[in-house]
């Protein structure tokens, strides 16, 4: 069993609420767009890096003659994408060494993923099971606007906690967290240098921003939770990451602190009271064929 990703670097509630959101439906024509695959086919599709099974959820609404397969080699990621993802094939293995013959598939695509895998394996992986024509899609998050409400705001205790944890916390750098970072221009430069042709780029701006009418109170309500959720999920990393220098009465103060700042910022979204905070993220899309 394979849990080092969902324990010790982003829990499997947080990469899945936060990945709902931002493929959304509401979203969906901008991809779409990005992709540039064709609805009407059977296409079969492979998603590297799955994880809990977000993207691959949204790939089977919005191409419903495709045949979808996730992989992953968190066993967590995977058992919470069979539970939440029908219709979809989930497997446990790793994007280094897919366990699939040459040639099988249409379509691969991956979020997040290629800045932790060292490219010459991660593509040439690709390379190799795409049929010839096939479709690689490598999508990145590049850096968008973060602001926080003033109710989120760190008090003394929080400011503590996490100053703490700061100095023990060597997970980046033992699980390999973005050791293979590429700015926009290194993107599509080494999906060539891998083999694949017409490359070309393109961007969605995903706008989470619950207090804009557009959305629905349901959706702002996602919103806000989902931040609370990788909260949570931060504060219990710390348990895994370095439990000999924090008690679990530390980390469940953290998660009332927590609890209470999110249900204050929740309140005042049903009053009405408006905070505009925003949570904009830019998704790159580079798109290759071979």
């Amino acid at each position: 069993m394979n849990t080092i990703w969902s324990k010790y670097v982003q829990g499997t509630k947080t990469l899945y609420y936060t990945r709902k959101l931002r493929f959304n439906d509401i979203f969906a024509e901008q991809y779409i767009n990005l992709f540039n695959l064709d609805k009407s086919m059977h296409l079969k599709i492979l998603e590297i890096g799955c994880g809990p099974g977000a993207l691959a959820g949204a790939l089977h609404r919005w191409y419903p003659n495709a045949e979808i397969t996730g992989i992953d080699r968190d066993t967590l990621f995977i058992e919470f994408a069979q539970k939440s993802e029908k219709g979809i094939e989930f497997i446990e293995g790793d994007a280094t060494s897919l366990p699939f013959s040459d040639n099988c598939f249409d379509v691969t695509i991956s979020n997040t993923v290629s800045e932790h895998i060292e490219p010459s394996k991660f593509y040439k992986e690709q390379f190799r099971v795409l049929k010839k024509g096939g479709v690689c899609l490598v999508l990145s998050s590049r850096k968008g606007i973060n602001i926080y409400p003033k109710c989120l705001d760190l008090c003394e205790y929080e400011q503590e906690f996490w100053k703490k944890a700061e100095q023990y916390d060597n997970s980046a750098d033992k699980y390999d967290v973005c050791k293979y970072p590429m700015s926009e221009s290194e993107l599509p430069a080494a999906m060539e240098k891998y083999g694949f042709k017409n490359v070309s780029t393109g961007y969605a701006v995903i706008d989470l921003t619950p207090d804009n009418p557009k959305f629905s109170s349901e959706m702002a309500h996602d919103m806000i939770n989902a931040n609370r959720q990788t909260s949570l999920d931060a504060i219990e990393s710390v348990m895994y990451t370095m439990p000999e220098h924090f008690t679990v009465e530390e980390v469940n103060e953290m998660k009332r602190i927590t609890n209470i700042k999110y249900d204050t910022r929740i309140k005042q979204y049903d009053n009405g009271e408006k905070q505009w905070n925003t949570n904009v993220s830019i998704i790159m899309v580079t798109r290759g064929i071979k």
